[in-house]
């Protein structure tokens, strides 16, 4: 970028600051910031508590633990214990799709709570929780095992759900993993992540050795972990896996099962899609049981090449050789598809606000269509999560932390950028200021966006977005 982009983005982050009190003008400079090539992070503070009295979209705890990692096991009953809010506010919210039959094998777009009324909270809920995990055996007797995701008064009143999980799993011989994932815990729910990742370690791998003695394993084992199948993304990362000779036994969570989360100490290479959210399990099966790991992307054919290539540098010539025969059986596909697309979308421009991985991942798939990254920041990031931004984002590029409602409006106004891309809860803003979207959190109904077909799809609604009609009879509030 040039110099006079950096100048503009610096002059923007100065004028949305000057509408804060000096106080929380001081806390909120620290995460906005532009990009210095060279820099080892993009230059902004990130997981610290957000700003009171300010618009956050972070989520909480609960949230991470029971609508990110744990939710899209499909085969296990997860409760949502406490009151029926939390429960039904993550009910199916997320599109993770899944294999099988619900309430019979498959359970994740059902809702399981424990319902929590003032008594509960006055006399205790352990009684209730057991109560519950009869009532779930008794009707869907296929699960193969339960969760139990913990809401705030949980924690507030000491429901010992450790015990109650202990003593049920004994009576009716399944797995049952307590998760103490209160959303008053940490600054958002990355902290659901890690509390998640820890359930999994104590309560699913730990003792998994006797459970996997008949397994068979192969030189080529491999585990997809953090990819939550949102429209089939890990369905089309499998294929290509599959395509140059590797053995995907186990894929979580989406579409996952408890039996290859057990089995997923047995894989030769952990393949981690998303790093925020499943990095703690895959460094714990690093140290405990010496797999390697390796963070892919497979957004757009760039990356696609780059990951498969350094994924098959972990095994034989026979893999080598099966990741350049995958690379070249899609280029025909794939230079078509940037053909169509292309010269439609060169130059324009596009800023991202999401969480997880895709502030960062889905920029090279951006790029091969000839589109630039004004700006792009994190809703509960890390600072390692910057740190690896830096090898995707130019210089000047706009970057921001835990973005408020007010200053990613004053982003977009002031930048203009041809397209924005975030979470639902920004759709509406800014379709009303005339700003073509997309939602990167989901897909807008859409994708999936991973693989090479992933990107004839992404191409294509990146377009629709952009080049619509629609935007002809509307106007964004500075072009009037």
């Amino acid at each position: 970028m040039t110099i006079d982009v950096k100048a503009r983005n610096k002059e923007v982050i100065e004028e949305v600051l000057s509408a804060y009190p000096e106080k929380s003008a001081k806390k909120r400079v620290k995460h906005l910031g532009v990009h210095e090539e060279g820099k080892p992070d993009c230059g902004v503070k990130s997981n610290i508590k957000s700003l009171p009295g300010v618009m956050t979209v972070r989520g909480c705890a609960y949230a991470g633990s029971k609508g990110v990692v744990w939710g899209p096991i499909k085969d296990m009953v997860h409760i949502s214990h406490g009151p029926v809010g939390c429960g039904q506010y993550s009910w199916a919210s997320r599109r993770n799709y899944f294999i099988g039959v619900t309430g019979v094998n498959a359970f994740g777009t059902m809702q399981f709570t424990s319902d929590f009324q003032e008594k509960d909270i006055v006399f205790g809920g352990d009684k209730k929780l057991d109560k519950l995990m009869d009532e779930v055996e008794a009707l869907f007797p296929l699960n193969n095992g339960l969760s139990v995701q913990s809401e705030c008064p949980i924690g507030l009143i000491g429901d010992d759900i450790e015990a109650v999980s202990k003593k049920k799993a004994k009576q009716i011989n399944k797995t049952i993993v307590p998760v103490r994932c209160e959303g008053f815990r940490g600054v958002s729910q990355s902290l659901g992540h890690h509390i998640a990742n820890d359930a999994v370690r104590d309560w699913v791998l730990e003792g998994s050795e006797e459970k996997n003695k008949d397994f068979e394993s192969t030189p080529y084992d491999v585990a997809i972990i953090g990819d939550y199948n949102i429209g089939g993304d890990a369905w089309s990362s499998r294929i290509l896996l599959e395509e140059m000779g590797l053995r995907v036994i186990a894929q979580w969570s989406g579409d996952g099962t408890l039996k290859e989360m057990e089995a997923t100490p047995k894989a030769k290479l952990n393949l981690i899609h998303c790093y925020r959210s499943m990095n703690y399990i895959s460094r714990y099966m690093e140290e405990k049981y010496g797999i390697p790991w390796h963070e892919y992307n497979f957004f757009g054919p760039t990356k696609i090449a780059e990951s498969l290539r350094a994924i098959a540098a972990h095994f034989d010539d026979k893999i080598k050789e099966g990741a350049e025969k995958v690379i070249a059986k899609y280029q025909q596909m794939t230079d078509a598809v940037i053909a169509k697309y292309k010269s439609r979308l060169e130059g324009k421009t596009v800023m991202l606000y999401v969480g997880g991985l895709r502030p960062r991942h889905v920029i090279g798939a951006y790029e091969d269509l000839g589109m630039e990254i004004a700006g792009t920041g994190y809703e509960f990031g890390h600072n390692d999560d910057y740190q690896r931004t830096t090898h995707y984002v130019k210089d000047g590029t706009l970057i921001y932390d835990d973005a408020t409602a007010y200053e990613l409006e004053k982003f977009v106004e002031k930048i203009k950028p041809d397209l924005v891309g975030s979470g639902i809860k920004e759709k509406y803003v800014f379709q009303k200021m005339g700003v073509p979207f997309r939602q990167m959190h989901s897909w807008d109904y859409s994708g999936p966006y991973h693989g090479y077909d992933g990107f004839a799809i992404f191409a294509r609604d990146m377009d629709m977005a952009i080049n619509s009609p629609v935007w002809s009879k509307t106007k964004a509030p500075w072009k009037k």
